[in-house]
């Protein structure tokens, strides 16, 4: 399982020219999943999301994760609101470029594999917040926009334990 996590001012996903999921302050997660993933990588990565520290604290240090910084007593006005995650599936990050200029997807997992693992992403995410999640819709054809925060933008993968 491969993530791209974004510090955003905002975000949104729309689908057929609806927005299905819309944040202000807080982390775009591109998630991408591996044939053979399992419910041990998504929560594993879940938590390690819940976890970064990409929020800079009073010092201007990052220091603070999107949980701590819901309750962050900082001085900033702007962190008074309520930072929130969303979460945008994407195949793409498990193309291989090895041959050629053409990726393959060949190790992404199809929807019987991948959609229950996506779901179990969200809904740990949701867990270690305490806060519903805003998400695009699997498998859909999706618009995803956001103002990147910093910018701020880290890649993690469960099988590299970063």
């Amino acid at each position: 399982m491969r993530v791209v996590i974004q510090r955003v001012s905002s975000a949104s996903v729309r689908i057929d020219d609806v927005i299905a999921g819309e944040i202000g302050r807080g982390l775009l997660v591109l998630l991408g999943i591996q044939r053979d993933d399992t419910e041990i990588e998504a929560v594993w990565l879940a938590d390690k999301v819940a976890a970064m520290r990409v929020f800079e604290d009073d010092g201007g240090k990052m220091n603070l994760s999107i949980r701590e910084l819901e309750t962050a007593k900082v001085g900033d006005p702007a962190r008074k609101s309520s930072p929130a995650v969303l979460v945008v599936s994407q195949f793409t990050l498990i193309a291989s470029t090895r041959k050629g200029n053409r990726p393959s997807f060949n190790d992404a997992a199809n929807p019987v594999i991948a959609v229950p693992l996506y779901e179990k992403f969200v809904a740990r995410l949701e867990s270690q917040l305490g806060n519903p999640v805003a998400t695009g819709r699997f498998g859909a054809r999706m618009e995803v926009a956001l103002v990147n925060d910093g910018p701020v933008t880290l890649v993690l993968d469960s099988r590299l334990k970063e």
